[in-house]
């Protein structure tokens, strides 16, 4: 892990390996008081990811809904709806 100001000062040399590795390349983990608060990836691997982020992004609303939950119950479209979710095209 990296403090900020190094990661800053090491991204051109992170986008040469990025280049040169692909999705192998190793990430670049930043943050401050040794704590990690970001991660720098090669645009190959987090377009490879994509899908899994967009899920692991919507499982979140899914779980703050159900914290939430007021007893009121509400269809699956409306769900769907809500994220703005097209139901034909989760069915595939």
């Amino acid at each position: 892990m990296l403090p900020i100001s190094a990661a800053r000062t090491r991204l051109s040399a992170a986008a040469d390996r990025f280049r040169e590795d692909g999705i192998a390349a190793e990430p670049i983990v930043f943050g401050s008081h040794r704590k990690p608060e970001g991660v720098v990836i090669p645009f190959a691997l987090f377009e490879r990811l994509g899908d899994a982020i967009e899920d692991a992004l919507l499982a979140e609303l899914v779980r703050e809904r159900l914290a939430r939950d007021t007893g009121e119950r509400v269809s699956f479209d409306q769900v769907c709806d809500d994220l703005g979710l097209d139901t034909a095209e989760l069915a595939n």
